[in-house]
């Protein structure tokens, strides 16, 4: 199968691609969390991420509502540009945090898509919660008697912050032509192939799958702070497209997305602005080939 990947800005690659040319979007855009937005910059992000910590405070307080509302204003014409390229009946889905769902849908919503429902990806994660005893042990308005109190008081007691163990996707459409067989006559595009299954079972919308990305290869491995499993990825386009038809992500990070179309059987198209990460994507693109 082709592929193509460039290491261009997804806003000028997408505006170099046709009117209904795309079979089917898949993708992770960065979330607007400390650093994670359209200026990527996962060294900057790293460092403050030791020892769980971003700009002085842990990271299960870095709470910011104001990410919402940029990463739908940072969306919206990205998925205007999704809705003009992908054909008719064709479908996206675009990974979210469950906090920032809601801003995901809506601006897929605004651009005219069906938003059809929200798929997840269940995963064993890592507890994130903090509790307050650091903060309460370098109180100098407390006597060391008060100290002790309210942290034998707060025991058991954390941010608001349960271990994650879904990553939520927004499940859109573009509207089809017609009936669903007058679509699906013209592009081929806008039913689901039920007989692509993870467990042998009627696919759902709870997609468990394991953080290992392909035999021998784990996230931990790959130098990319989002890796998805190429599995997941993989289940996703054989239920969305057939075989010989093409994938786009637009934020192409470590590669996954696009091994997952190749090995698929699929044509891939994807956009990675930071070097690095194209360099990593192209790499794994040309081992898989």
């Amino acid at each position: 199968m082709n592929y193509s990947l460039s290491n261009i800005d997804c806003r000028v690659g997408l505006n170099q691609l046709s009117d209904n040319s795309i079979d089917f979007i898949v993708t992770d855009p960065p979330y607007f969390l400390d650093g994670m937005d359209d200026k990527w910059n996962d060294t900057k992000l790293k460092s403050k991420l030791k020892q769980g910590v971003i700009g002085g405070l842990p990271v299960g307080m870095k709470f910011d509502r104001k990410q919402g509302e940029k990463l739908q204003h940072f969306l919206e014409p990205i998925c205007d540009e999704f809705f003009r390229v992908l054909k008719p009946g064709g479908f996206c889905v675009v990974f979210s945090l469950g906090r920032l769902y809601h801003r995901t849908a809506m601006a897929l919503d605004l651009a005219g898509f069906e938003i059809r429902d929200m798929l997840g990806w269940k995963y064993e994660g890592q507890a994130k919660a903090f509790s307050q005893n650091h903060f309460i042990e370098k109180n100098k308005t407390m006597s060391e008697q008060e100290k002790q109190t309210l942290i034998k008081e707060l025991d058991g007691l954390k941010t608001p912050q349960l271990k994650p163990q879904i990553e939520p996707m927004t499940l859109a459409q573009k509207p089809k032509e017609g009936t669903f067989i007058e679509n699906w006559k013209k592009y081929q595009l806008g039913l689901i192939n039920t007989k692509e299954s993870l467990d042998g079972m009627f696919p759902g919308t709870i997609m468990e799958v394991s953080k290992k990305v392909r035999q021998n290869e784990t996230i931990e491995k790959i130098d990319h702070m989002t890796v998805k499993p190429v599995m997941l990825i993989s289940h996703l386009i054989k239920l969305f497209t057939k075989e010989g038809q093409t994938v786009l992500d637009p934020f192409t990070g470590s590669g996954s997305h696009g091994v997952a179309a190749i090995v698929s059987k699929r044509n891939f198209i994807g956009f990675e602005i930071e070097k690095k990460y194209y360099e990593i994507a192209l790499k794994r693109l040309q081992e898989t080939t």
